[in-house]
């Protein structure tokens, strides 16, 4: 039978919950335990993708096609999984979920509430989600006294009840502030947060509480007194200067023996986190350096481009380079040019909406092409690249995506609808279309051509790689691209 690890937050971000989930998930997963984990959405939106990256920050497509909240990539990057749709719903899809059931009829005329379907609604997502694993730690959205995730909490609550007492464990991550002009930690907090949580009917067995120091020994007593929780099972969770640090911090406090006395998994090893030690030490021991920047348009919240940011970290670590990554707005260089990206080792140009920055983008590809920079472009990245080598190499003036020029002459990027068809009477997209679950995502195969630079770095011929695009490179192009030097090294 499954174990359940439900992860609540008071004032403190969400990032800060989806680390410690993660990182909890890896210190079980390294004593040998099948480990899952699940995100709970409370907002009404049914995913996130048609959410501004500055609202949500980063979309995380998962291979089978999801698009969901940015934590599902710590989940990965943390833990030796891969995220599927069941592993992160919202409020939106619940209540989709059971309208739709009413409709149908299968609540025989019954009055429909939050309390039993909503709830068992997200019971039945729950337990789906954990999918027989040993232990699922699911992370619940937003903050504790919120009333959009009440469901989701007394959800969590019933399944204590029905799976008794070593069947869920409650961990709470609350804000423990440093106010250094009256040099004092104030618990309170903390001390509210709890509370919060009592009074919808959940005691947290245990406590991590997020600062800038470790707790002293009389703040640790005074929150355990007033929350009710074992002073060893109040843990520190303090700001680290890198995220792969936590794993070890939580371990060194026994936070893993806690969790397995609490749900009586008694059979699980040691923890082994000798990999985490090595990828520290490489990460604070590189032998060069190699500066990129990346050229967006959301670029004040850093969150939007996390996986990016990670995988260039992870590339670091795999050949032993630290790799400093400079942000710059697309915007500014339209405004001052490409003279901020000179000296740069690397330019990558990632995934965007609208046509706001498109141009600077266009700038920056361009110097990048011109000075021989290595250049990289996910999503608008790549099809950009098309439209800059279209205009200024294959002489194709005007040429650009029909996102953003509808009455492009040269339209090399377009929507797949707009071309594969010889008639050319094609519906386009209107107003009253839908954008969300519009596009192709997911894992897709790539044939990659032999011997090309990408064929080299992959060192096979055929990859699988995650999408998540509405518009498409127009193959009606490929023969006169191809014909200037343009090579198409992956279809």
């Amino acid at each position: 039978m499954t174990k359940y690890i439900f992860v609540t937050g008071g004032v403190v971000s969400s990032l800060g919950k989806g680390i410690a989930a993660a990182s909890l998930a890896s210190i079980l997963e390294s004593r040998k335990l099948n480990v899952t984990l699940l995100k709970l959405d409370p907002y009404i939106n049914v995913d996130p993708g048609t959410m501004s990256p500055f609202q949500h920050g980063e979309v995380f497509v998962t291979e089978d096609g999801a698009e969901t909240d940015l934590d599902l990539g710590h989940y990965e990057r943390f833990v030796d999984i891969k995220m599927l749709k069941r592993n992160n719903f919202t409020t939106g899809q619940i209540y989709e979920s059971v309208i739709r059931k009413e409709r149908r009829g299968e609540y025989l005329g019954g009055t429909v509430q939050v309390i039993p379907h909503i709830t068992d609604e997200i019971k039945t997502f729950i337990n789906n989600g954990a999918s027989n694993a040993e232990v699922a730690i699911v992370e619940v959205g937003g903050t504790v006294g919120d009333i959009e995730s009440l469901p989701f909490i007394e959800a969590a609550r019933q399944m204590a009840i029905e799976l008794g007492r070593s069947g869920v464990c409650f961990i709470h991550l609350t804000l423990l502030p440093y106010i250094a002009s009256a040099g004092e930690i104030k618990t309170k907090p903390t001390q509210h947060s709890v509370k919060e949580l009592r009074e919808i009917g959940v005691q947290p067995d245990i406590l991590l509480c997020r600062g800038q120091q470790s707790i002293p020994a009389p703040e640790r007593e005074k929150i355990a007194l007033f929350t009710n929780v074992h002073r060893d099972a109040v843990i520190s969770a303090i700001d680290v200067d890198c995220i792969y640090k936590i794993p070890q911090l939580l371990h060194d406090q026994k936070l893993d023996e806690i969790v397995l006395d609490k749900l009586e998994i008694k059979t699980a090893p040691e923890a082994d986190l000798s990999e985490w030690a090595r990828l520290i030490s490489i990460m604070e021991n590189p032998s060069h350096t190699v500066d990129v920047v990346l050229v967006g348009k959301y670029v004040e919240l850093t969150e939007s481009y996390k996986s990016l940011s990670e995988a260039l970290v992870h590339s670091g670590i795999h050949t032993n380079c630290k790799i400093n990554v400079t942000y710059i707005d697309s915007e500014k260089i339209e405004r001052e040019g490409v003279k901020v990206l000179r000296g740069s080792d690397a330019v990558l140009v990632p995934g965007g909406f609208g046509k706001r920055g498109v141009e600077g983008k266009i700038q920056a590809i361009k110097y990048a092409r011109e000075n021989n920079v290595p250049y990289l472009g996910i999503c608008l990245g790549m099809q950009l690249a098309v439209v800059e080598f279209a205009r200024n190499v294959a002489n194709l003036e005007n040429a650009h995506s029909t996102e953003f020029m509808t009455e492009t002459p040269y339209p090399v990027i377009s929507l797949v609808a707009e071309w594969v068809t010889s008639s050319g009477d094609v519906k386009k997209r209107t107003s009253t279309d839908d954008l969300g679950g519009t596009m192709r995502l997911g894992v897709q195969k790539a044939e990659l051509l032999k011997n090309s630079l990408v064929w080299q770095v992959y060192g096979k011929g055929l990859v699988s790689e995650r999408h998540r695009h509405r518009y498409e490179f127009n193959n009606n192009y490929m023969d006169d691209l191809e014909k200037v030097g343009m090579v198409f090294s992956g279809v």
